[in-house]
């Protein structure tokens, strides 16, 4: 349910110009319209494995390009293409990507304006680190996505507890388990998209977050503007960012935030951004970046020409606290004649459990839906999904109240 509500859009666009042969680590359900072929393989990121499938599809199909938009299997992927001899950033360069320390080295080295950051081993290394560094810092896992496990620490008394979440997190890394300290960057945060062929990397579209459940930074929100007016101030930040990495083909999200108005480089995500990005700069440009991550692996040039300019918005529905989702609708009124309402989905149902991180849980533990709206700036596009997400009518029994229950029925 999750993973079609999130990628539906991506198979509908390569669907539509490829056959699709799909290596997946389970049984394909929703994804059987869009697909001729498929291997089901117990762990994809298991390099022999991997080959093994990419091998079997080669054998029953001519294979022109691979791809993947899921973060764990950028560098067995890449691995893989090379393989079969298919066009493909190097897994050296992926990899480094997929470490947020070596991947801070590249900038330095390369004159990228990043944050200040050190790898540390136990939670002493961190104090230090942090002392040197200053308050307040931010702790995360040196190899993981989706801001899991990333925690800001605003003095020495968080810190024990901000590096706990960290190490935790880090702890299910495959290819590093490390744990960073770095340097806080207090500015609004934003992601460029882009998109790079043979080494030349075109500007697309930046993304405005609002992040929200503190003292972690999950992005609750995010908006694309056409015209937005920082596209100039932060294409060649983003540009230097996929050159130093030695990105040279593929689509990548690149996350930075603007201190006293100057990006400064958070990471680079060297693949389609995730929490339907993808599809607000579609809604917003018309630039199809699922269609031209498809292109650019089959070794053909991608068409990033915008074919209108306007705004698309979406927000994350989260609860107020951790329980049981009781009710979750649109209110019917404003669901009939709403403007500008291009999607509302829910990915919870009434009588799940929802949970937010801090009880336990994580972005998808804790995340009921999500609405979209469109209109012909951002200031609409955001003003109509405020209207909508005030008809939204959620309501959660807190899982004290559930105790309670379950404590009486048993006496």
């Amino acid at each position: 349910m999750e993973a079609e509500g999130y990628r539906r859009h991506c198979f509908e666009s390569v669907a539509a110009a490829y056959d699709i042969v799909l290596i997946t680590g389970e049984e394909p359900s929703w994804q059987l319209p869009y697909i001729r072929d498929c291997v089901v393989v117990a762990d994809p990121t298991d390099h022999a494995a991997l080959n093994a499938a990419g091998q079997s599809l080669a054998e029953r199909h001519r294979l022109t390009g691979v791809v993947t938009w899921t973060e764990w299997y950028l560098v067995p992927v890449a691995r893989l293409a090379r393989r079969l001899g298919l066009p493909t950033t190097t897994p050296e360069a992926l990899r480094a990507c997929r470490n947020k320390a070596a991947a801070r080295a590249l900038f330095a080295r390369h004159g990228v304006s990043s944050a200040t950051s050190v790898s540390v081993r136990d939670v002493q290394e961190a104090y230090t680190a942090a002392g040197r560094i200053g308050y307040p810092v931010v702790l995360k896992p040196a190899a993981h996505a989706g801001s899991i496990g990333v925690t800001r620490a605003s003095n020495p008394g968080e810190l024990d507890t901000a590096y706990a979440v960290a190490e935790r997190a880090a702890g299910h890394g495959a290819q590093n388990t490390d744990v960073l300290v770095e340097e806080y960057l207090d500015g609004p945060e934003v992601s460029v998209e882009c998109a790079t062929y043979q080494g030349r990397t075109t500007v697309v579209a930046v993304t405005r977050k609002t992040l929200g459940l503190p003292p972690g930074f999950e992005e609750t929100a995010h908006c694309v503007d056409a015209a937005d007016p920082l596209l100039a101030t932060v294409a060649p930040a983003a540009e230097a960012a996929v050159a130093a990495l030695g990105i040279t083909d593929g689509i990548s999200n690149v996350e930075m935030r603007l201190v006293d108005g100057r990006p400064r480089l958070i990471e680079v995500n060297a693949r389609l951004a995730g929490d339907l990005i993808g599809h607000l700069v579609h809604l917003a440009t018309g630039v199809d970046l699922a269609r031209a991550a498809a292109d650019i692996a089959c070794g053909h040039a991608p068409d990033l020409a915008p074919t209108h300019q306007r705004a698309a918005a979406i927000r994350f529905v989260y609860p107020a606290y951790s329980g049981l989702l009781t009710a979750c609708r649109l209110t019917a009124p404003f669901a009939e004649q709403a403007q500008g309402l291009e999607q509302a989905r829910f990915q919870r149902q009434v009588g799940e459990q929802v949970v937010l991180p801090q009880d336990g849980g994580d972005l998808f533990t804790a995340r009921i839906g999500y609405l979209i709206t469109t209109g012909p700036s951002a200031a609409l596009a955001q003003a109509r999904l405020q209207e909508a997400y005030r008809n939204l009518e959620v309501q959660v029994a807190p899982a004290s109240q559930l105790d309670a229950v379950g404590e009486a029925g048993a006496a």
